[in-house]
C-alpha cells in the first residue's frame, strides 16, 4: 500500500478543474500535468492560462509542475487524478466518452499498487461500474487487488476569485478504507478548508450530483415565479428583495441556466434513476422549465417590439453576453445560444457582443461569431444576457445609445435600475 511520501502524482485534464488543482499541488510536490490539447500545453508552458482561472504569478509559483501531451510519461506516476469533462449529448444523455478515453489511457500505464481518483461529475456508480472495468480491461489488473480507485468531486466555480480550490471544503472517498484515508491525506495537503471523507465512492458521487440538482430546482422555481409575476405586472426583483428580508429565504434569481454543472448534472442523476426504474418527475420538470427560458425571453421581447410597432422580421437585435456566467470566458453549455437561435427563427438579424469570449471558439462550438464592437444607433432591440462588469461599467445611457430612436432594452440580469430598462425577467 502506498504511503503519502511515495505518491508520484499526475493530473489528467488541465481545464477549469484540473489546472487549479495541478497548480496547488505543484507548489508543494512533483506533479505531471497531462492534456491531449497541444495548444493548451504550449500556452501553459509559456506561463499563460487562457481560461483566466489561474493568475500568471500562481502558474509561476507551481515550480514542481510540468506539462506533457505524451501518455507514455504517465507510467512514471502512481496516483492519477482525472478531471476531464462529463457533458451531455444532443438528446440530453450522459456522455462518458472523455471519461472512458481517459480511463483507457491510464489503463495502458497502470501498475500494481496504483490509484486512480476521479473528480468528474457522474451519476452514482459510474466510477466502479463504468470506469473501473475499462481500467481492468486495458491493464489486465484486478480492481482492489492490484489497483485502487477514489472519487473526490470537483467544486470549481469558474470566474469566482473568492471561492478557490484550496478554500472550498473537499469531499473525498476511496475503494477501500485504507485508500480512502490516503486520498483524504493527499487532498489535505492543499485544501485549507478541510475535507469530508465520505463512506463510499457512491456516496461521494451522489453528493456531487445533488449539489447542482438542488440549485437547478431552486432556480426553476424562481423562473416560474418570474413568469407568473410578469403576467401580473409585478417586478420580480422587487418581490425577491422583499422576500429576502426573511433570514431563511434563499437568494436565487431567475435567468438562463447553463454551464458545465447546473444545466448538466441533473441529467446524470435522472439517467441513473430511469435506469433503475424510477421516473424523476420533479427534477425533470425543473429541467424542462429552465431549458425553455430562452424561448420565453424571446417571446417577451417580440411582444414588446410589436407593441411599439417595431417590425420584427428583419429587425436587428444586439445580444450582450455569450458566456454562461459573468466575468469569465467559459462557453460550456451556455444557454444564451437558445436566445440567439430563437431570435433567428423570427428572421431577426442577431449580433452577439461579448468581450470575454474567444471568437474562434464561439464559432467552432455554436456557429456564432461575436462582433468586435457594436455600432451606435443600429439596433431595434438590445438584450443583456450576461452581467459582465464591462457592461455594468457602460451604464444604461451608453447601452441605450446602441439602439435606434425606437428600440426595446431587455435586462435579463438586473444589471440596470428598474426604470432604466423596458423589460426585465
Amino acid at each position: 500500500m502506498l504511503q503519502l511520501s511515495d505518491i508520484k502524482l499526475a493530473i489528467i485534464g488541465l481545464g477549469y478543474v484540473g489546472l487549479p488543482l495541478a497548480v496547488e499541488f505543484g507548489k508543494q510536490r512533483e506533479v505531471l500535468g497531462f492534456d491531449i490539447n497541444e495548444h493548451r500545453i504550449n500556452t501553459l508552458r509559456e506561463g499563460r492560462d487562457e481560461t483566466l482561472e489561474v493568475e500568471d504569478d500562481d502558474l509561476a509559483a507551481a515550480r514542481h509542475l510540468r506539462y506533457t501531451t505524451n501518455p507514455e510519461e504517465l507510467a512514471a506516476c502512481n496516483v492519477y487524478i482525472v478531471t476531464v469533462p462529463t457533458p451531455i449529448d444532443e438528446y440530453k444523455r450522459p456522455d462518458l466518452t472523455p471519461l472512458r478515453l481517459a480511463s483507457e489511457t491510464l489503463g495502458r500505464v497502470l501498475k500494481r499498487g496504483d490509484i486512480v481518483i476521479y473528480e468528474s461529475t457522474v451519476y452514482p456508480g459510474a466510477t466502479e461500474d463504468d470506469c473501473v472495468p475499462v481500467l481492468e480491461r486495458e491493464s489486465g489488473l484486478k480492481f482492489n487487488v492490484d489497483f485502487y480507485a477514489g472519487y473526490s468531486p470537483e467544486r470549481i466555480n469558474p470566474g469566482d476569485k473568492e471561492h478557490r480550490v484550496t478554500n472550498i471544503r473537499k469531499v473525498t472517498s476511496g475503494s477501500t478504507p485504507e485508500v480512502a484515508e490516503l486520498v483524504d491525506q493527499l487532498y489535505r495537503q492543499i485544501i485549507t478548508a478541510g475535507t469530508h471523507k465520505a463512506e463510499s465512492i457512491r456516496v461521494a458521487e451522489a453528493a456531487k450530483v445533488i449539489e447542482n440538482t438542488q440549485r437547478d430546482l431552486n432556480i426553476a422555481l424562481i423562473n416560474e415565479l418570474a413568469v407568473i409575476f410578469n403576467r401580473m405586472g409585478i417586478d420580480t426583483e422587487a418581490v425577491l428583495k422583499a422576500a429576502g428580508t426573511k433570514w431563511n429565504f434563499l437568494p436565487f434569481r431567475p435567468g438562463l441556466v447553463g454551464g458545465h454543472c447546473i444545466g448538466v448534472d441533473p441529467y446524470y442523476l435522472t439517467h441513473k434513476a430511469q435506469a433503475i426504474g424510477h421516473h424523476p418527475e420533479i427534477i425533470l420538470a425543473g429541467r424542462r422549465l429552465n431549458d425553455s427560458m430562452g424561448q420565453y425571453v424571446v417571446g417577451q421581447l417580440v411582444k414588446a417590439m410589436v407593441k411599439r410597432r417595431i417590425q420584427v422580421h428583419g429587425a436587428r437585435v444586439l445580444v450582450m453576453g455569450l458566456t454562461f456566467k459573468e466575468n469569465c470566458p467559459d462557453l460550456r453549455n451556455t444557454r444564451v445560444v437558445d436566445v440567439v437561435r430563437e431570435l433567428r427563427e423570427h428572421d431577426v438579424l442577431v449580433d452577439v457582443f461579448d468581450p470575454w469570449v474567444d471568437a474562434a471558439e464561439a464559432q467552432r462550438e455554436y456557429g456564432i461569431t461575436p462582433i468586435d464592437e457594436p455600432a451606435a444607433g443600429e439596433y431595434d432591440a438590445i438584450i443583456i444576457t450576461v452581467a459582465h462588469d464591462d457592461f455594468k461599467a457602460l451604464g444604461h445611457e451608453a447601452i441605450r445609445a446602441l439602439g435606434k430612436p425606437a428600440h426595446v432594452l431587455y435586462d435579463l440580469k438586473y444589471l440596470l435600475e428598474p426604470h432604466e430598462a423596458d423589460l426585465r425577467l
